[in-house]
């Protein structure tokens, strides 16, 4: 994008409109990192919950080195629990392997469920294998949603020690858990991971039964690979 463009999109980003705000926000998808950042950071004080939301989640998706801390910062310190759970979110889709401790404390500490969410699903995502213990103690939790982030987190850091902990979801009542279930044992390759495939695949939920389908090809297709 021009320089003209740029410094457009930077006027429009100071607009008293939150739409015009929203509008520039959105056309920095196509703004290399390096350009976009610096005009990302002009609104993540902004009064706009969701403008900052934004703007928190593209800090995530352009990564340069200065949105690292930005995110921590946001993680640990954000009076909005939203904007906690999305700067954790952000983490994850960064990618750094430095967010581990931060995400692990978010977890054991924040008192708002979304934001523990958010943090063990970027535990998987930055699949990082010392994520299993704390992994581990989210299937305990009485949120639900934690129980099918860990369960999914557990998959993507391959965490096969723990195929164990996750097979007792497997008649759980709550389809999402048993999909979640079905997919990170696609990426478990051990015959109890194949055994309850099977019996997923029979589930009467059909995008449980279709999730398992596609788990046991791919670990078929991994073993002819072998």
């Amino acid at each position: 994008m021009d320089r003209s463009n740029i410094e457009q999109l930077s006027t429009q980003l100071e607009s008293p409109n939150s739409r015009d705000r929203m509008v520039a926000l959105a056309s920095l998808r196509d703004v290399s990192a390096v350009e976009a950042v610096p005009l990302i950071k002009k609104v993540l004080d902004d009064k706009n919950l969701q403008i900052r939301s934004m703007a928190v989640f593209a800090l995530g998706v352009k990564g340069t080195e200065e949105c690292y801390p930005i995110l921590v910062k946001l993680l640990e310190t954000d009076p909005d629990y939203g904007i906690r759970a999305d700067a954790a979110g952000a983490l994850g889709y960064l990618g750094d392997g430095r967010a581990f401790e931060p995400l692990v404390r978010a977890f054991y500490e924040d008192t708002e469920w979304l934001v523990r969410f958010s943090a063990a699903v970027s535990l998987g995502n930055i699949k990082d294998p010392r994520a299993r213990e704390v992994l581990t103690q989210a299937l305990n939790s009485n949120e639900v949603v934690l129980q099918q982030a860990a369960i999914a987190a557990l998959g993507e850091i391959k965490a096969i020690e723990s195929v164990d902990d996750i097979l007792r979801f497997a008649q759980s009542d709550d389809w999402l858990i048993r999909q979640r279930l079905a997919e990170a044992l696609g990426q478990l390759k051990s015959s109890k991971s194949i055994s309850a495939l099977k019996f997923l695949e029979k589930d009467n939920h059909r995008q449980v039964s279709e999730s398992a389908s596609i788990s046991l090809k791919r670990l078929e297709e991994a073993s002819n690979q072998a």
